[in-house]
């Protein structure tokens, strides 16, 4: 298990207790303290760009020197202070934010005073999550709340115009690539199950068909709609199909869609709210945010 940043902080400043660190070189140490394995090593965050651990590491070092227990001194190093040298005296002192309070460098960073204390709720959540930790899981309750709300619109809209948002939704994926009026909803007018579909080339000669159930919670699809829809492609003579629904798809249904192989796509009512979230199918960008971090080589002397 990956400890969290504040279960890292005395591990940290003792790498530093005999001089100069490299903190890339912590990392390593430490990993190797903790028995991390190496999926716990190469997890990374959800921007793909850093290992949680590693990230975790430079945390602690972060609000270790915002107390003033390790000084930064060049690109990617650091060295323990005396001040960090006393917290270690003790063994078993907890070197963690509540003990970082006592300096008054780390309560202005935090934007504490004497009369500003912390709910016991907040504690619990920054003892276990990194600052970056904690956006993203605001980030993700929001959009799960979003995701649960678009669905349930979709479920309440017509048939013609649910028709309409899967096919917009699967040209801003990049279905149909440039041909001008790719996609088309057939509505009424649609045939043997067939509710719309898709121009890959000018000329339509490569094709994908579209079946669009609009169902509610707990009414999942069945293995015999995936038989109907295999055998409406094949009148069509396509290659291939996407089968969306709002609900869910039957165990049987999965496995029927498998035994006829890979020409159908089964998109469930959870993928498909995460889909139109990305793509902005029936939401929009409210608010923008930048998670920033400081340019090492803008200060290299």
């Amino acid at each position: 298990m990956i400890p969290d940043y504040q279960t890292l902080m005395r591990p940290v400043l003792k790498c530093s207790e005999a001089g100069e660190v490299r903190i890339r070189n912590v990392v390593d140490t430490l990993a190797d303290e903790f028995e991390l394995t190496e999926d716990e090593r190469e997890e990374l965050l959800p921007s793909g760009k850093q290992a949680t651990f590693a990230n975790r590491v430079h945390w602690a070092k972060a609000y270790l020197a915002k107390a003033g227990l390790v000084e930064l001194t060049r690109r990617g190093y650091f060295v323990i202070t005396q001040r960090g040298k006393d917290a270690l005296i003790d063994k078993t002192t907890t070197i963690d934010n509540n003990y970082l309070k006592q300096f008054d460098e780390f309560k202005a960073f935090q934007g504490l005073s004497n009369d500003n204390k912390d709910t016991s709720e907040q504690d619990q959540v920054s003892a276990k999550t990194t600052p970056d930790e904690e956006l993203r899981i605001a980030y993700k309750k929001i959009n799960t709340a979003l995701q649960t709300d678009i669905l349930q619109r979709v479920r309440t809209v017509t048939p013609s115009f649910f028709e309409e948002v899967i096919v917009e939704l699967l040209l801003a994926m990049g279905y149909g690539g440039a041909v001008e009026d790719a996609g088309r909803a057939l509505g009424r007018t649609g045939d043997n199950g067939i509710d719309g579909v898709i121009d890959q080339d000018p000329l339509g000669v490569d094709q994908i068909y579209i079946q669009a159930k609009r169902y509610a919670q707990g009414n999942n699809v069945g293995a015999g709609d995936i038989r109907d829809f295999f055998g409406a492609l094949n009148l069509k003579k396509a290659q291939k199909g996407i089968f969306i629904t709002t609900s869910a798809f039957s165990s049987s249904a999965i496995q029927t869609a498998n035994d006829l192989g890979s020409r159908i796509v089964l998109i469930d009512g959870v993928e498909l709210a995460k889909l139109m979230l990305r793509y902005n199918i029936g939401c929009r960008n409210e608010d923008v945010l930048y998670l920033k971090k400081i340019d090492e080589d803008f200060f290299e002397q």
